[in-house]
């Protein structure tokens, strides 16, 4: 397997810390810390770089906030200036890990996200015959649970260089295992971490019919009850015993039952919004929140459900309805996105 050595100084030479200063700054232009930062941009930069080629640098105290939507979760922010690190890092060592990745695996990557997830996913419905089974599992607490020395360890196999591998560690945390939610190194940890999985379900359980989302992945098209039994219980063990994780939950299914995944209800031929996001909608109708509209129509653009939710927009907050971009009221009575 190829390591990569010598790009310690490649990532954090001046110009590269601009590129991600550039890249940090954006939809952050109102924050104070930014601004600070911006005010004195090249001798900010300068004081960077200098800590980080003295070996001196070290990360600043985290922010921590809360979001309740879709579910309560604890979220670390970092300092802006070592947004600006995390963002030098991510640059180097995207390429080198992300050519390592499965095809099917869709968080965090350019090009993929849930849309590309739930479509890939009916696309293995749909070449699977609706009395074969899929098996769906969920990890356990899976960012609390990630286990730094075994996450350090899937680093070294790719990055030799150690002055990078000591910033890179120092994004972890203190506790021995979890990672910070919020911090942009965090999504490709967590993908280099689960790309272990990813690996496991396709080279050695032989199914090339698999996706994965975050911590939610699944096989596709099982001929048998038996055989769905079988992998369920091998990934169960290989993640205990490679990755010191545990499965949360899982659902093992015939396939002509459909598939509630990535925040869609799907079938072999359609495919609908959950539930929870039909409620979600209904109140930001009735409370008047324009963004929350949009993103949740945003989400079903991709189904069936499209139609039904403008509809209910238009009956139940004619004014609303009205705000809504053009780009989306226009499909209020096309075609179903999903009926081909």
């Amino acid at each position: 397997m190829k390591r990569f050595g010598n790009l310690y100084e490649k990532t954090f030479t001046v110009d590269a810390l601009y590129d991600a200063f550039l890249k940090t700054r954006a939809g952050k232009r109102q924050n104070v810390a930014c601004f600070r930062m911006e005010r004195r941009l090249g001798g900010a930069l300068q004081e960077l770089h200098d800590e980080l080629m003295s070996d001196t640098y070290t990360p600043r105290p985290f922010y921590s906030f809360m979001v309740h939507e879709p579910k309560t979760r604890e979220i670390q922010a970092p300092a802006f200036r070592d947004g600006v690190v995390q963002h030098a890092i991510y640059r180097t060592i995207n390429p080198i890990f992300d050519a390592t990745f499965c095809r099917d695996s869709f968080a965090c990557r350019v090009g993929k996200g849930t849309h590309r997830a739930s479509e890939r996913a009916r696309k293995f419905m749909r070449t699977s015959g609706p009395d074969d089974y899929y098996v769906e599992m969920d990890i356990r607490k899976f960012f609390p649970s990630i286990n730094h020395d075994i996450l350090y360890g899937l680093l070294v196999r790719k990055i030799k260089d150690r002055r990078l591998l000591r910033v890179m560690r120092t994004f972890f945390g203190d506790s021995g295992r979890g990672l910070p939610i919020g911090y942009l190194l965090s999504q490709i940890y967590a993908n280099i971490y689960l790309n272990e999985v990813d690996q496991y379900c396709k080279r050695h359980m032989e199914m090339p019919r698999y996706v994965r989302y975050m911590d939610n992945f699944a096989c596709i098209g099982i001929s048998s009850l038996a055989r769905a039994r079988a992998i369920l219980e091998s990934v169960r063990g290989f993640v205990d015993r490679k990755l010191d994780m545990a499965l949360s939950k899982f659902t093992i299914q015939k396939i002509r039952k459909g598939f509630n995944f990535v925040g869609y209800r799907t079938w072999q031929s359609k495919k609908f919004i959950r539930k929870y996001s039909l409620y979600n909608f209904s109140r930001a109708l009735r409370d008047g929140r324009l963004d929350s509209v949009v993103s949740i129509l945003g989400h079903a653009r991709h189904s069936r459900s499209l139609g039904y939710l403008l509809t209910m927009a238009k009956e139940k907050n004619n004014v609303l309805y009205h705000q809504i971009p053009e780009s989306i009221r226009r499909l209020h009575h096309a075609p179903a996105a999903d009926a081909a």
